[in-house]
């Protein structure tokens, strides 16, 4: 499979062709040593700038989401795949860059004065509150689109590591795969809420224990917000402000805890 760098399109135009395929395989080659990932194979700057790795045969993530097979057993496996790069990747814990982030996305969405002073507001009890608090960071895959878990005889491999980060909360990659579950649902199976059992069986999943599980359903209403208004920026119309407003509420859950 080849990926060229050298034509980015959208809203993106400050953009260093080279230093994006440099940073992909860089990633790759890391997250290679923990978990399955697509392999890279080669990188050439002349051809315009290309990254070869690995073809991996098999059905998505997102085909077991939208035919509802077998999707607990497959939740799990991420989950397990996911912890064990977050576990095997520890490194200090930036909180600043996720706020960032969070600004930033928030930045594409151009929203309307005071339903970004709203979120603006919100943000600000996350920042002051403990729930993000954490020890030590790791590298997140970030990308956590169903697409980009390909399972080949069984087992879950991860693709496109373009976009991930080290310093990071791991439930940023968790929450991020919630919200694509409840966005799945919501537009293709009957309703978000149906989403619910198979959220709270990959958090478990996930979770070394109680402590554990408990850590994380505090933090995760934060990123899985995220997750909301990355959708969002895809859509238009009415099921844009659905997203928003589902985002908005997950913020809010901070009023409860």
């Amino acid at each position: 499979m080849a990926k060229f760098f050298a034509e980015p399109t959208g809203q993106l135009k400050d953009y260093n062709p080279s230093k994006g395929m440099m940073n992909e395989y860089r990633n790759l080659k890391k997250a290679a040593s923990v978990i399955n990932v697509a392999k890279p194979l080669a990188i050439n700057k002349k051809f315009n700038c290309v990254l070869v790795t690995e073809h991996i045969p098999g059905k998505s993530l997102g085909w077991y989401i939208r035919h509802e097979e077998n999707l607990y057993v497959r939740l799990s496996a991420v989950a397990h795949m996911l912890r064990q790069l977050h576990e095997n990747t520890k490194s200090s814990y930036n909180k600043v860059n996720e706020f960032r982030n969070y600004h930033d996305v928030l930045g594409h969405l151009k929203l309307d004065h005071n339903t970004r002073e709203t979120f603006n507001r919100l943000l600000g009890e996350w920042w002051y509150s403990s729930l993000l608090n954490r020890e030590y960071g790791c590298m997140v895959h970030r990308d956590v689109n169903p697409s980009n878990y390909i399972f080949c005889k069984g087992k879950p491999y991860a693709l496109d590591f373009e976009s991930s980060w080290f310093e990071a909360n791991p439930v940023r990659d968790l929450g991020i795969l919630a919200a694509e579950l409840k966005n799945e649902f919501e537009l293709h199976m009957g309703g978000g809420e149906k989403a619910e059992p198979y959220i709270g069986n990959f958090l478990w999943e996930y979770s070394s224990d109680e402590k554990d599980f408990y850590y994380i359903t505090r933090a995760l209403p934060f990123f899985m917000s995220i997750g909301l208004l990355r959708s969002a920026r895809l859509h238009q119309g009415d099921y844009r402000n659905y997203l928003i407003r589902e985002a908005r509420e997950c913020l809010k859950a901070i009023n409860y805890r």
